[in-house]
């Protein structure tokens, strides 16, 4: 930002002034968007985005030193925070509680990107009930070497089992490389009912399209298929909600579309400088998500059916740990992605034989949520390499703690 760029700015949102601190920095090189820029964007689709995280209770996942860093989690709502910020106190299985913030209008959401946040992540609860969850979360994440042709079949797929068993699956891109699938259910159910019913809805898509689709937790297992991710369900999880800008160097958008565009668009057609056009020409495809709110009751009777799940194996030694099934090494543990993938290429330059004989799904690059950021694991699954020629686990590259200097309650 210049010398004489201005440091802060005023704008009237719904009656309120919202004070935007340094609009004209720039959050997005590329295509150089400004922090003013964002807020501008957020109010042109405001609708549409708070009818995904409005009168929710979400995580602040704070970019305050660019796209190009990371990006810290602050649960907590700030001290001082406007009269028009609601709150609600969210308590975690750990023991744990945080007061959350809720925004309900245009001014909140504003409110909350001059932050720093770009996505918003609010959680499946309403402020009022946040016991009972009244949205199901659908998450299609692609393994690397999955085109977007195998995703579009692997949701076409989860429509046909969501209409089977009554329910409407609103579908909207990412923002990345996936597609989410929204589906409003009447809060009747607790977080543990609806996890199941998640899960229950991946097996059967998987059942369904075996070899496109998969329902396995551990990502070496997965191969080069769509992950049905049913844990994005869990009462701790969180997911980018429509109309969120993704840390993406084009300034991409979680965008919704209707069914019969799901085949035909692409996730890198949807940005900052494309969606308030098409916003403002055909409105939001999700406007009567909230007028569809559905029972769970067919699935839940599907997970007595199917029984459950097969659990993974444990390891001998009494830890109780799960024994991965794949011949895995771990390369490094690095505290943000660039670091990775840089120990990933070396670790490439001193294997390049096994290095060459390794598919895409068998480069594992992990981003580990954090006490507050994420970190990053990297590993390699073996499978494709003769027994005789993979490499022993050795130390890793780097080998970041993201627990270091944390104190625990109760540890003093």
């Amino acid at each position: 930002m210049s010398p004489a760029a201005r440091k802060d700015t005023t704008i009237e949102v719904g009656g309120h002034d919202v004070r935007v601190s340094s609009p004209d920095k720039i959050v997005f090189p590329e295509p150089g968007l400004t922090k003013l820029d964002l807020v501008t964007y957020y109010l042109s689709v405001a609708d549409g985005a708070l009818r995904g995280a409005g009168g929710r209770p979400m995580v602040l996942k704070r970019f305050v030193k660019g796209i190009t860093q990371e990006a810290f989690f602050q649960k907590r709502v700030p001290e001082n925070h406007p009269e028009y910020i609601d709150t609600a106190t969210l308590h975690y299985a750990r023991g744990t509680s945080a007061e959350e913030t809720v925004i309900r209008d245009a001014a909140g959401l504003a409110w909350v990107i001059n932050l720093g946040c770009l996505d918003l992540n609010p959680h499946p609860v309403r402020a009022e009930d946040l016991d009972h969850p009244d949205e199901l979360r659908v998450d299609l994440d692609p393994m690397p070497g999955v085109d977007w042709s195998q995703i579009v079949d692997v949701a076409m797929v989860a429509r046909e089992v969501l209409d089977d068993h009554g329910l409407i699956g609103w579908p909207k891109t990412s923002g990345s490389r996936g597609l989410h699938i929204v589906v409003r259910i009447r809060p009747e159910w607790d977080f543990r009912q609806v996890r199941l019913a998640a899960e229950t809805l991946a097996r059967e898509v998987e059942n369904r399209a075996p070899g496109l689709a998969t329902a396995r937790w551990w990502k070496e297992e997965r191969g080069e298929s769509v992950f049905v991710d049913f844990n994005q369900n869990a009462k701790d999880r969180t997911v980018a909600s429509a109309y969120s800008v993704r840390p993406l160097a084009d300034a991409r958008v979680s965008t919704p579309l209707d069914w019969d565009e799901v085949r035909v668009r692409r996730p890198e057609e949807f940005t900052v400088l494309t969606v308030p056009e098409r916003y403002a020409s055909i409105g939001d495809p999700h406007s009567g998500i909230d007028e569809s709110a559905g029972s769970l009751d067919a699935l839940l009777a599907l997970a007595k059916e199917l029984g459950p799940a097969e659990k993974p194996p444990r390891a001998g030694d009494g830890s109780g740990r799960r024994a991965s099934t794949m011949p895995l090494i771990e390369i490094a543990r690095t505290k943000t992605k660039p670091e990775a993938l840089r120990a990933l290429e070396e670790w490439r330059a001193q294997h390049p034989s096994v290095s060459g004989m390794l598919h895409p799904a068998d480069v594992l690059v992990d981003g580990m949520r954090g006490s507050s950021s994420l970190w990053y694991r990297v590993r390699v699954n073996l499978q494709h390499v003769p027994e005789a020629q993979r490499p022993e686990q050795g130390t890793l590259l780097a080998d970041y703690d993201p627990w270091a200097g944390k104190t625990w309650p109760g540890s003093e």
